[in-house]
Formats: structure tokens, sequence, C-alpha cells
């Protein structure tokens, strides 16, 4: 990465080389900034490569310590929750290390959860063709796999089961994350109780795929699901007694098992597809190298340690020792250690907590954008850029000759402003954060610099609050800064940039959520694709070559937003010293 800090990004067109002559109508603040020398490194054109910040050296984990040492100290005030807040945060910077944020695992849950899906599901399609769905030949069947019956299919089924595991264990990690979050609340409570609905799906689906191979772990699960369902009153503790008394399950019930194998992962793609129904431009494809890298990654396990049967089931004998499976036969134990009823208590308690959590908060629900409908052209782009499908187009209220006028469903608004940025013409806004009232911000904020004795180029630092998963922008250090907050970077429509430029400012920074993790979702992705001219509104073309950049440096980042401005800075002074 040429030893550059990796998370800014200029936009616009190329900054050319030092002591080039500013050219098209850029040059009324100055000349186009010069490129990085060598001693100030190149700027990145990829805003979502994580790498080390150039400016701390030979200290690699200098800014994932210190924004450790930052989001500890917030989370010691913030409670227990706050702490592990802090240790995930941790955790993402140090995954932001390892990995480009576009391909890291932690901010790609969702798309890898699809992913591990689609090869679950590939694999035990391909099993199932040489599998024996009778009861007495189905162990046999699987045997044969390791004696290449069917081509690969030893390794495909050592595949399909870490593949099971791994789809449990990323659902459950986007569960915490998004509690860790508090995305659960008002608008995303659907998502949320489908989330819920869909993890039983999962564990019911994993579960049955035990019982299919019929050895002896089998017999335990099943056995063991068996008591556990005998606690409810319904069945008077007779089920086991019945389904399991003669010694031997019949090709009917073993049939019924396979089916439901079949079915539960079906039910569990509905609800998948339930679960994204009020998502606009839901992620459900991770990136290719992450897709890639994950296939591998299973395929390298399956080869080291090849999934094995243990021994034949036989019901008329107990099980030995039976090497479980502690993501999905984990409740079996607790079930042996505690009883069948305590790990109903558990389950439905853990799940009744789980799904009130969204009407447990005291948050108050911000009031939804609102159509200003004299300014309302009726061009669908608050509807094409809203990340929770809020607004939709209907026909004129009012008589005009247009096309349609927007619609918005406060039942759905995330109140995120990102309507607002798309509109060009003033036809959408929030009522508590209306940019009128950033612009009035930006105004007083430009005063301010303007009225500075501080030399040095001027910046605007436009970024969303850290609550929304933005960098502190009270750590910004000096006069030469002006700091305005946004309910998100996605609500910035370009004019207000442009605005800023034309006003005074030399430069300006957008910082928000780090790529591809905002708060709501698309908001720093809009944002970067109409400052780069490829989503409308769109920055002025030529307009300001340079003097606009982005660092999604997120939450915990301040150290490098830090870096990023005195980079940016660095670029600017040099272009306001050279020769027009």
């Amino acid at each position: 990465m040429n030893g550059d800090h990796p998370l800014t990004r200029p936009v616009g067109h190329p900054l050319p080389a030092s002591g080039a002559r500013a050219g098209g109508r850029g040059a009324a603040v100055g000349p186009p900034l010069p490129a990085a020398t060598s001693g100030a490194g190149e700027a990145t054109r990829d805003a979502s490569v994580v790498g080390r910040p150039r400016s701390l050296g030979d200290a690699p984990f200098g800014p994932l310590l210190a924004s450790l040492a930052a989001s500890l100290t917030r989370g010691e005030r913030a409670g227990a929750r706050g702490r592990l807040q802090a240790v995930f945060a941790a955790v993402e910077i140090a995954f932001d290390r390892a990995f480009p944020a576009a391909v890291n695992p932690w901010r790609n849950l969702g798309g890898l959860a699809f992913l591990l899906f689609w090869i679950v599901a590939g694999t035990g399609i391909y099993v199932y063709i040489g599998f024996d769905t009778q009861v007495d030949g189905a162990y046999a069947s699987v045997e044969r796999f390791d004696d290449g019956a069917l081509p690969l299919a030893s390794l495909v089924r050592s595949v399909h089961r870490y593949a099971s595991d791994a789809f449990l264990v990323v659902v459950v990690l986007h569960l915490v994350r998004e509690w860790m979050r508090g995305r659960y609340r008002h608008f995303r409570r659907f998502s949320w109780i489908t989330g819920i609905v869909a993890l039983w799906l999962l564990f019911a689906s994993g579960l049955g795929g035990f019982w299919l191979v019929w050895d002896e772990t089998a017999q335990y699960s099943f056995a063991a699901t068996l008591e556990w369902l005998d606690a409810l009153p319904v069945f008077g503790g007779e089920l086991a007694r019945n389904v399991l008394a003669d010694g031997a399950i019949s090709d009917r019930l073993f049939s019924l098992l396979v089916f439901l194998h079949i079915g539960f992962p079906l039910a569990l793609l509905a609800a998948m597809w339930i679960h994204l129904l009020r998502l606009a431009q839901p992620a459900t494809v991770a990136p290719r190298a992450l897709c890639v890298g994950t296939l591998a990654a299973l395929v390298a396990l399956a080869l080291a340690r090849p999934v094995r049967s243990a021994a034949p089931a036989d019901l008329a004998a107990v099980p030995g020792a039976i090497a479980l499976d502690w993501f999905y036969l984990g409740a079996h134990a607790f079930a042996d250690a505690t009883s069948p009823a305590a790990l109903w208590a558990l389950a439905v308690g853990a799940t009744l907590l789980l799904l009130a959590l969204p009407w447990t908060t005291r948050m108050m629900r911000p009031a939804a954008a609102r159509v200003h409908l004299p300014n309302c052209n009726g061009c669908a782009r608050c509807a094409d850029d809203c990340p929770y499908l809020a607004i939709t187009m209907a026909p004129r209220s009012d008589g005009r000759n247009l096309p349609a006028q927007a619609v918005v469903d406060a039942d759905l608004c995330a109140a995120c402003g990102l309507c607002a940025g798309a509109c060009s013409t003033a036809g959408i806004d929030l009522p508590q954060a209306p940019l009128a009232r950033v612009r009035a911000d930006l105004d007083a904020a430009l005063a301010r610099l303007r009225g500075s004795v501080a030399g040095g180029a001027r910046v605007v630092v436009f970024g969303c609050p850290a609550r929304r998963g933005g960098a502190d922008l009270a750590q910004l250090p000096d006069e030469r800064t002006a700091a305005v907050s946004v309910q998100c970077a996605g609500q910035l429509p370009p004019s207000l940039l442009d605005h800023a430029l034309r006003a005074g400012a030399d430069g300006v920074l957008v910082t928000g959520c780090r790529g591809g993790d905002c708060d709501f979702r698309l908001g720093n992705r809009w944002l970067q694709a109409r400052v780069t001219r490829r989503r409308a509104p769109k920055l002025r073309r030529g307009a300001w070559p340079g003097r606009v950049r982005t660092a999604w440096t997120g939450r915990g980042g301040e150290p490098a937003l830090r870096i990023a401005l005195a980079e940016f800075r660095t670029d600017l002074d040099l272009a306001l010293r050279s020769p027009r």
C-alpha cells in the first residue's frame, strides 16, 4: 500500500504531481492538490482497505492499542455492556488489520451466513445422492463414502459437517453483534424477531442431520431429544418409551427424519428471505475473496480432520463415550447435567427474552422523514436510496403535472437522512435534524475558522455521531478544523460539500462508520458513490479536484482519523503554497 494511511481516499480527479498548475474550474480555491511524495505517501484509491498507517512508523499495533484504550475507557463509563462492546470493537479492529474491510468476516457476517447455507445445501444434496434412506442401510451407505462409492463423497461429507458448524457460529455472532450495536429497536424489530425464528430453524436443521447417520452419536442425540420432548405435559413421559421400547426404529419413522432434515432447511431458507423483506439491497452475497477463502478453509479442515462415524446405533445397548459436536449437541450435555425441564426453562426463557428485547428499550424513536410536497419533483431518488424500503412513490395529490410523489411509512423509517442526501430539490428532510440546521452549523463553524489566527489549511470534517458508529469528532485537535455532525454521512448532499468549499474551507473530510459497517447500512456507500460521481446527485464535475476526501474510520478510530486529517492538511498546505 506504499506505506500510506489506507482509510483516506481522495475523491474527484487524481491529484497531479507536486508543482503542477491548476486546471479547470477547481482553481477558485487554489491549485489541485499535489500527489504525496515519498515522504507523505500516495493516497490510496480504495477507502475500504485497511493497512498500517505510515505515520506510526514501525509500531503496527499503535492504532489498535490506542483505539482499544479509548474504547475501554468509554466502556467503563457505560458499564458491563459497554465493556463488552469495547472488547468486540477491539476484535473488529484487529480483524481490520488482518483483512481489507471489504472482505473482513466481522463486517460480512450476513453474507457469510448465506454463503455457508448454500455450501451446506449443495454438499447435502450431493451426499444425499449416495444415501440410503432406510434405517438398516443408512449407516452402511455413509460408511461407503470412505470407500469411494461416490467420488469425493467423504470430503464433501466433512465439508458439509464443518460448514454446518460454521453456519451456526456465524449466525450467533451476527445476532450478538447486532445486539451489541443496539440494532433491534424500532424499525429493526421485524428483522430481529425473524432472525430469532431463523436461529431455531437452523438449530433444528443441524440437529436432524446427526440422526441420519444412525451411529451411536445419532442414537444418543435422538434419545436425548425424545426425553427432552417428554418433559412437556402433552407427551406425559411416554414418547421415548413408545418410540424406542421395541429396540428398533422403523423405516417409516426414519423416512420422517429424512423429511424433517429436508423440510427444516427449506423453512430456514424461507425465514431468511422473510428476514430480509424490509431491507433494500441486502448483503446476501459475500465478497468473492471471502467466499473463496471460506471454502478453501473448509476443504483444508475436511482434509486435515475428516469426519468419521461412531459405531453403529444399537438400541439394545447404551452408547459408551460420545464425541459430541458441542455446537449442536451441547444442549444434550446441559440436560444430562441438569434435567430436560431445566433445558426447556433455558430455551424458552432465552427465546422469550430475545423476542421481547425490542420492547424493553426506553430510547425514544426519532421522527420520520417528511416530504415537502411543493419541492418534490417525483424523481424517486429518495425511494431508491432508502435502506429500509420506507419510501414509496405514489400518484400526485396536489394536481401538479409530475410523475409521482414520495410517501414515507413512519413505521419503517429509520430517520437516517439518506433520503435528504439523495434529494437535490429539498423535497424531503428530517424534522429533528434538517439540512438547513446542518448548513447553519456549517456556516457558524466556517465563521470560526475564518476568525482563527492559526496558520495552515482550513478543513471541515463532517461525521456521524459516535453512538451511530462514527469517530468522536470532539477529539479533533486544533483551530484549523471545524467539525459538523450529521445523522449519517449519507445525509450529506454533494451541494453541501460544495457550499463548504465556496464559503471558505480549503478542504472537506467526510468520516463515518467503517466501510461496509454503516449503522444505517448504506450511508457511507451512497456518500462515496455521490462524491465519486457514480450515483446521483453527483459532486460537480471538476469543481474541487482533490479537495474532498473520505475517511471511514468508525467508532474507536479517532487515532486513524487524526492521521487521515493530518495527511489531508499536509496535501492541502502543499497545494496552497504551489504556484497557480
